[in-house]
């Protein structure tokens, strides 16, 4: 139902948003310099105006605009929108979009410290529901090295900002991002970050090329069976209180799905019989994943 807009290309949406209507209130990401992230490197950040925006909900046919319910706001980071402009933007959705239910964007670290604990609850009153975090990694260490710009400590702090705001939030890890010499503190910081915070969605991509060769000349790059060890690694130490855990992304070639506490022991299974097949083929379990991007 977006097609009818035109988007400044290449726009990227978490999974779970494919239904929904694609707004980018921004241009690129106001952060744009992780070493590993190759997202948004052809864009040169900016804000877009609301009435850009308006004119964007415009060009839906009337069809469409009575069934649009939920509502993705690009591109990487479009929470840094000014809180006044956000919030005005909010109640033109609600107006103008009769079925409309929830607002999602992508929040990076800088932009959840432009937002205070008051703010986010009042956006989440205007249907701003969850946000799609990229945490990375739970390492610092780690973090300094692919330029994140926050500490691990000062990402949990801003986190659960957002928790006690009353918003959802959906964080992502990436295995395979601090290669082999940092995969075991790489693996057991996140998972010990997660558990802290207990987001409501943990999710994890797998470290792929796009935009990112000189970051991964930097590494020594882990194989199919050194993402799968990691993985498990993570699994067996992940204790949240309430979790829904995804790893579904094109780039993972192991998929799982389940809830913690519920189905934590399910899920560690899954990875130790999917690591035990790898080993029979020690060609594959050797090999980096192949899988990169190259359209944008």
């Amino acid at each position: 139902m977006y097609y009818f807009i035109d988007y400044e290309e290449p726009v990227f949406r978490p999974p779970s948003e494919a239904n929904s209507l694609i707004l980018q209130a921004t241009i690129g990401c106001s952060q744009n310099r992780c070493r590993f992230c190759g997202m948004y490197k052809m864009k040169k950040f900016r804000l877009r105006s609301l009435d850009d925006l308006a004119q964007d909900l415009a060009r839906l046919p009337a069809r469409y605009r009575q069934k649009v319910q939920r509502v993705f706001l690009a591109d990487g980071d479009a929470l840094v929108y000014p809180y006044e402009k956000l919030l005005e933007l909010l109640v033109m959705l609600q107006q103008q979009l009769p079925a409309f239910t929830r607002v999602s964007s992508y929040a990076s670290p800088r932009s959840l410290t432009t937002k205070s604990e008051e703010e986010l609850r009042q956006l989440k009153e205007n249907k701003l529901r969850i946000l799609y975090f990229g945490l990375e990694s739970g390492d610092s260490e780690t973090l300094r090295r692919v330029n994140k710009g926050f500490d691990a400590e000062q990402m949990l702090e801003l986190c659960q900002k957002v928790k006690r705001a009353g918003l959802k939030l959906s964080v992502t890890a990436i295995l395979g991002l601090a290669g082999r010499e940092r995969s075991t503190e790489h693996a057991l910081a996140t998972a010990r970050w997660v558990s802290a915070l207990s987001p409501e969605y943990f999710s994890l991509l797998t470290m792929f090329r796009r935009h990112n060769d000189d970051y991964f000349q930097s590494i020594d790059p882990l194989s199919h069976g050194g993402i799968l060890q990691e993985t498990l690694l993570i699994l067996e130490h992940l204790a949240p209180r309430r979790t829904i855990l995804r790893s579904n992304h094109v780039s993972n070639f192991l998929n799982l799905a389940g809830s913690y506490p519920k189905d934590r022991q399910a899920l560690i299974d899954s990875a130790r019989q999917a690591l035990t097949r790898a080993k029979r083929d020690p060609a594959w379990f050797d090999q980096v994943p192949g899988y990169r991007e190259e359209l944008f």
